[in-house]
């Protein structure tokens, strides 16, 4: 937690820089950021899971506690309005006494409806950044979420410090925990249920606590993209696993896919090994200067390849992308930004003013076009998958010759394949922080 400290002086005197940036841009006097508020369930007197805003948990690392409120203007030392109410119903959070505290004017709100006694008095010239806008109007703001700003903070949010490169390596220290406790309750023969309390054991982190819904798929089940369930009872045979799993520190969010065949000989093994190898060679060509949708253009080319080397398609590798056919085998994005959110912001932008930069054509679901620069962070996390629903509308095409159709069969029991590392791009070299943890 030391290291944590001398780097959180810096990074708050780059937020402090961005914010008096854009605030003397606009001609605003600052910005009034709200970690937002609890969400009742509807017909019912529980709340859902208090998720941060973003915004607001950039500036320090509280994720748990709505009804709080930062005052920034870029210049002046930052004004925390902290909630702390009198509760005998559920945990009160401590005053703020850790590493971050200092560089905070503190004060402490006991009821949500006297916070405006402690924002500033003319909120003409103050924009509110946060989801509640009907409080916001309420409050007395004229001036909500203005969009010159969003573009200004979520481009340059790509741009980490060393502060939020640490709270990313300490995410990715307790998801390669998770992931080879994972692993081990697969090839011990558990359910999908019985893995995923494995993965939340060794995290010692509660489902609510991970940045996205883990992924934890046996067989089939690998070929759904986003698969959720945790069927709680074990499967006749295990095939293969896909785990797509994360974890929070200080806010910021591991992302981290693997994909294991229970039997170590065979050719989804094989596949598995081959699509490891792309996925290696694609997170080394991350380099400062090119576009990362050129990545993902590479992608589809070795996809291709592979899917010519073990005789899926009928088809040089060159042919079968100019067909389309990849697309079928590998529908989503190469990977995408990371860092206060899995998939952080301003990925589609070309300039802090939010000029759009559109992806290549023909692939719409690429998450990440921007020009790859130093101190960015990214996901890589090729896939190739036998989704049903995609190989029967190909089935319907002039492209349905090409497949061999019973190879596809079978290797439909076995879902699919993802495999993901989390890569901080330096001036010269790169981090693979994922594999830097022997997570093989």
């Amino acid at each position: 937690m030391d290291k944590l400290a001398v780097l959180y002086a810096e990074h708050i005197a780059t937020l402090q820089q961005r914010t008096r940036t854009i605030t003397e841009r606009e001609g605003l006097e600052g910005l009034v950021i709200h970690s937002g508020q609890a969400k009742r369930q509807f017909l019912d007197d529980m709340n859902y899971p208090f998720k941060v805003n973003p915004h607001f948990k950039a500036w320090l690392p509280i994720i748990d506690n709505p009804h709080c409120w930062i005052v920034v203007d870029g210049s002046n030392k930052p004004k925390l309005i902290f909630y702390r109410p009198v509760d005998f119903w559920h945990k009160v959070p401590d005053e703020p006494r850790d590493f971050w505290a200092e560089y905070f004017d503190i004060e402490l709100l006991v009821k949500p409806e006297q916070v405006e006694k402690l924002l500033p008095y003319d909120k003409e010239k103050f924009a509110y950044i946060g989801e509640y806008l009907e409080v916001a109007q309420a409050l007395g703001f004229s001036i909500m979420n203005p969009e010159p700003v969003l573009n200004f903070f979520h481009y340059h949010r790509a741009y980490k410090t060393q502060y939020e490169l640490e709270c990313l390596r300490q995410a990715n220290r307790i998801a390669v925990k998770g992931h080879q406790a994972a692993r081990d309750a697969f090839f011990s023969g558990g359910a999908e249920f019985d893995i995923q309390q494995a993965y939340l054991r060794a995290t010692r982190q509660t489902e609510n606590e991970m940045p996205y819904g883990n992924i934890v798929a046996l067989n089939e089940n690998c070929a759904i993209l986003h698969y959720t369930h945790f069927d709680p009872i074990a499967p006749h045979n295990h095939h293969s696993f896909l785990i797509d799993a994360g974890a929070n520190f200080n806010g910021y969010s591991a992302d981290i896919t693997r994909t294991y065949a229970f039997e170590k000989k065979g050719e989804f093994n094989d596949l598995i090994k081959v699509m490891t190898e792309h996925q290696i060679a694609l997170g080394s060509a991350l380099q400062p200067g090119m576009l990362y949708g050129e990545l993902h253009l590479d992608c589809h080319q070795r996809i291709a390849q592979v899917l010519s080397d073990f005789k899926l398609v009928k088809l040089p590798a060159a042919e079968i992308v100019e067909r389309g056919i990849t697309a079928t085998f590998f529908p989503h994005g190469l990977g995408h930004h990371l860092g206060l959110q899995v998939h952080d912001m301003g990925g589609f932008m070309a300039d802090e003013h939010g000029t759009h930069q559109s992806p290549p054509e023909g692939h719409p679901f690429l998450r990440c076009t921007r020009l790859i620069e130093k101190n960015q962070v990214f996901t890589i996390e090729p896939g190739l998958y036998f989704i049903d629903s995609l190989l029967n509308d190909l089935a319907q095409t002039d492209n349905k010759q090409f497949i061999n159709w019973d190879k596809v069969e079978a290797f439909k029991p076995y879902g699919g394949i993802r495999i993901e590392d989390n890569i901080i791009v330096h001036d010269d070299s790169l981090e693979n922080m994922t594999r830097d943890l022997n997570l093989a």
